[in-house]
């Protein structure tokens, strides 16, 4: 089982990273499909996929996504990558858990930190100075 959802999240990536195809992710997702971000605020299935779409025809067309490691346990998967916007945009780092049911990605959790964010954020739990 394990094996296998990190095979249907590599092949909803592949898609997508290397062509664009927003179809092959959207084929992917489970229909009641929720996306959470760090805020705590939710997307459904048709509005997270309108958001990549509008993404990926706006500020991340050439977008360059290294996938630096994918790990899989039991029904979750674990994507970690950086990525690079173009023109001498910010790079970021993202953590995505994904949670795979009847064979459909039915939920992400998205962490999102641009690399120059990480030296600040790495320091928040020292104490102040004064």
């Amino acid at each position: 089982m394990t094996t296998e959802n990190k095979s249907i999240v590599q092949q909803a990536l592949a898609g997508l990273v290397e062509k664009g195809d927003v179809d092959t992710l959207a084929s992917s997702l489970s229909d009641d499909f929720i996306h959470h971000r760090p805020d705590s605020t939710t997307s459904t299935r048709a509005e997270w996929l309108a958001a990549v779409r509008a993404a990926l025809l706006g500020p991340t067309v050439g977008m360059q996504v290294e996938i630096l490691h994918l790990l899989a346990d039991g029904d979750h998967v674990v994507v970690h990558s950086r990525r690079r916007l173009p023109d001498g945009g910010p790079e970021i780092v993202v953590v995505d858990v994904l949670r795979i049911a009847d064979g459909s990605i039915a939920e992400i959790w998205e962490i999102i930190e641009p690399v120059a964010h990480a030296a600040a954020n790495v320091t928040w739990w020292e104490p102040a100075h004064h």
